[in-house]
């Protein structure tokens, strides 16, 4: 029986080549992401961002309306006064920052969805927000406690710093402001460090299902190699939004002043410079929400791809990833996850250069005669217990004329099948066609006497002789001596 190869269509592109990724790759590719889902993401994202705005807003509204309204029922100057605006402003900002890192947890659970939505989007698939949710739900608090975490420590960090500085302050003024200049200078260079090695961590936490501190640690190792472009390719996109929001933010609150002057020229107090007011920073926060959203998603799809190409790099999860394409488009069902094949294997790229004094076992054919051998081939493999014997004749080891190769060894191909001299003649033309070897000739076999014919019987004496000419039926006898008229 035959069996025919069923013809397999060639698997869909994904958002990015399945090999290790270069700087412009990585930087153009990571809005992909956006393009190819933007309902599922820009949409969660811009719903996430409003809503934490909304409650944000509100929050602090509320509890600043309910703590410095007491203001109202005591006098101005007094020690009840003072001590009721402190705790105020206090509450207030303790508040606000509270508020604030919940905001960041709910980005942190964007972020999250976006790292889904790229993982599925490397491999051509598509997922609705209901899929992507219900891989982010699993280990949704344990990025909301690395948010939180990431969090806490910046606060601590600032907190102890600015006690030193007022500690100085009250000996030395003028050192505490040097001191807290420089502590400013210093600090973004070390959050721009600290960030660029924990920007693995929400992509381990997620696709790998590791905790928190484990998903810190791992992405600390991952980094290594591909420090430099991760921090280049994370300073572009700020650099490019953060101009892109003041592109497009400047120009409507101008259009909106301009807007604003006209209505009320005489000044404010005017209902159609405060309803002007109003819109106009709608208009601005409504402007700034989106580049912000969009931003959030390409940074996340951004750090994703590093996270991609780093395990590439390191773990061959390219590998794994065509294996999962190709399985995945032959119709076979189910399939493990790629991503958590080869978790923390070390992998050697077959195209990496070999360590120094590596050589690969085998054998390598003898050179012809008259060449110099190949690499590798200066000797024949050895058989176990016995010498290995060079491949080229010449050589002081190889066995003379005649004599014949130890037994378990293969024969050279020179000693197999010698070419036979060729003649000399001069430069440059061609010599005589070399004559091939011809097969010796037979003896021939011993003289015999070739077989006598067999005897014609004799006729008797006085007998006639037949006669041997012949006569049609019906035609006339011949003569005896009469001539043939045909001769």
């Amino acid at each position: 029986m035959t069996a025919q190869a069923a013809w397999t269509p060639a698997s869909r592109p994904g958002i990015i080549p399945l090999h290790p990724l270069t700087f412009g790759t990585i930087l153009g590719r990571s809005f992909a992401a956006l393009r190819q889902n933007p309902r599922v993401l820009l949409g969660f994202a811009l719903c996430v961002q409003t809503v934490a705005y909304l409650v944000l807003i509100v929050a602090i509204g509320a509890i600043a309306w309910a703590t410095f309204s007491r203001l109202d029922t005591l006098l101005p100057g007094t020690d009840e006064y003072d001590a009721v605006m402190a705790g105020s402003i206090a509450i207030t900002a303790i508040s606000g920052i509270i508020l604030t890192l919940a905001v960041g947890a709910l980005t942190t659970i964007v972020q999250g969805v976006v790292v889904s939505e790229v993982a599925h989007a490397a491999v051509a698939e598509k997922l609705p927000l209901g899929a992507l949710w219900r891989r982010v739900k699993p280990v949704a608090w344990r990025l909301i406690g690395y948010a939180f975490l990431v969090a806490t420590a910046a606060l601590l960090a600032v907190a102890l710093v600015v006690a030193v500085l007022i500690a100085i302050g009250r000996a030395a003024p003028v050192l505490a402001v040097v001191l807290a200049v420089l502590s400013v200078l210093a600090a973004i260079p070390l959050a721009m460090w600290l960030s660029t090695k924990l920007i693995l961590t929400p992509a381990a936490i997620l696709l790998e299902g590791a905790r928190v501190f484990e998903a810190v640690a791992r992405s600390w190792r991952l980094i290594r190699g591909r420090f430099w472009p991760a921090l280049g390719i994370s300073v572009v996109i700020a650099i490019v939004f953060s101009v892109v929001g003041q592109i497009v933010s400047v120009p409507f609150s101008m259009i909106f002043g301009w807007i604003g002057a006209t209505i009320a020229p005489t000044g404010a107090g005017d209902v159609g410079s405060i309803v002007t007011i109003i819109l106009a920073g709608f208009v601005t926060e409504a402007v700034t929400l989106l580049v912000q959203s969009v931003s959030l998603i390409v940074q996340a799809t951004a750090a994703s791809l590093i996270y991609i190409d780093c395990r590439m790099r390191r773990e061959g999860l390219d590998l794994d990833l065509l294996s999962y394409v190709e399985r995945r488009d032959a119709g076979e069902h189910p399939l493990p996850d790629p991503y958590l094949v080869g978790v923390g294997r070390n992998f050697v790229r077959p195209y990496a250069p070999a360590p120094a004094g590596y050589a690969p076992a085998g054998y390598a054919p003898p050179a012809y005669p008259g060449q110099a051998p190949y690499p590798g081939a200066s000797a024949y493999p050895a058989q176990p217990g016995q010498p290995a014997y060079p491949a080229q004749p010449g050589h002081p080891a190889y066995p003379a004329q005649g004599q014949a190769y130890p037994q378990g060894y293969p024969a050279p191909h020179a000693a197999a099948a010698p070419y036979p001299p060729q003649p000399s003649g001069p430069p440059h033309q061609e010599h005589a066609p070399i004559p091939q070897p011809q097969p010796p000739a037979a003896d021939p076999p011993p003289y015999a006497p070739p077989p006598s014919a067999p005897a014609q019987p004799q006729p008797e004496p006085g007998a006639s002789a037949p006669s041997t000419q012949w006569t049609a039926p019906g035609a006339a006898t011949p003569q005896p001596g009469a001539q043939d008229p045909w001769r």
